[in-house]
């Protein structure tokens, strides 16, 4: 058992949380039952898996640990303490597990799935939204989702709970240069569907069948200006409240769904 908070794991662990050195150990930490269990579920590489004694004590906390012995994950028992530190919630159930970061990239996306429909999201920043999108995008049945720079990071935590393990069910790609992505979803003969607060087609109007990347911006600015550069259509959620706009995980939800009612 480890116990303590200076052991070189359990600081490995906690060096973690940053996301620089997320970014340099390609490795990223996810907490508690239902996304450790999607987790291990999931082909993607796990180093270890860190738990408590009485958090393996039921049926699915043993499963769990039996599982990632399969896996041949690296297995460290660890004092409650120690794992209230490691984790990014404010009461753990007391599992956690440490996991490489997949190396996603679009081509391989477009040329393996031929893809009909990708959440293409630009600068959104709220963890909990970006989340929120992939789920949603899971849920619909999207072939995968695409970052553009300046989104927030995917493997905050935030964002991770958010996704409520739908991370591990479709690829989901950090794209570092906006250009060529963008030409990259042009070449494979990808309309951009971009989403807007007003001044586009009605989202209910328009022909969502074909092979299309639908583009969700930030709230405040919206997507960027190289996005317009490309074959694209605006498409509007009619809005015949009051309010002045939709949270953006809400309105990408509702554009996904009539792509779904479309096509079924």
């Amino acid at each position: 058992m480890l116990t303590s908070a200076q052991n070189p794991k359990i600081k490995y662990i906690r060096k973690l949380s940053q996301r620089a050195f997320r970014q340099k150990e390609k490795k990223f930490v996810v907490e508690g039952i239902r996304l450790v269990e999607e987790a291990l579920h999931s082909d993607w590489r796990t180093e270890c898996f860190v738990y408590t004694a009485q958090a393996v004590q039921s049926p699915r906390g043993a499963h769990l640990l039996a599982k990632a012995s399969q896996r041949g994950a690296q297995l460290f028992e660890v004092t409650e303490s120690i794992m209230a530190d490691l984790a990014a919630t404010e009461t753990p159930q007391g599992v956690l597990a440490v996991l490489w970061q997949p190396d996603y990239r679009l081509p391989d996306l477009l040329a393996a799935a031929r893809p009909s429909l990708v959440v293409t999201v630009d600068g959104v920043q709220d963890p909990g939204n970006l989340g929120t999108i992939i789920r949603s995008a899971d849920a619909a049945g999207a072939d995968g989702v695409v970052l553009l720079k300046g989104t927030v990071d995917l493997y905050n935590p935030k964002t991770l709970r958010a996704t409520m393990g739908s991370l591990f069910h479709l690829p989901v790609v950090t794209a570092a240069d906006v250009k060529v992505t963008l030409d990259c979803l042009a070449a494979a003969g990808i309309t951009l569907v971009v989403g807007d607060p007003a001044g586009g087609q009605p989202i209910f109007q328009a022909d969502l069948t074909g092979p299309l990347a639908l583009v969700v911006g930030n709230e405040g600015s919206g997507p960027q200006p190289a996005v317009y550069e490309y074959r694209h259509r605006k498409v509007t959620i009619p809005m015949p409240g009051q309010a002045e706009s939709l949270n953006v995980a809400i309105a990408t939800a509702i554009m996904l769904y009539e792509v779904v009612r479309q096509r079924t």
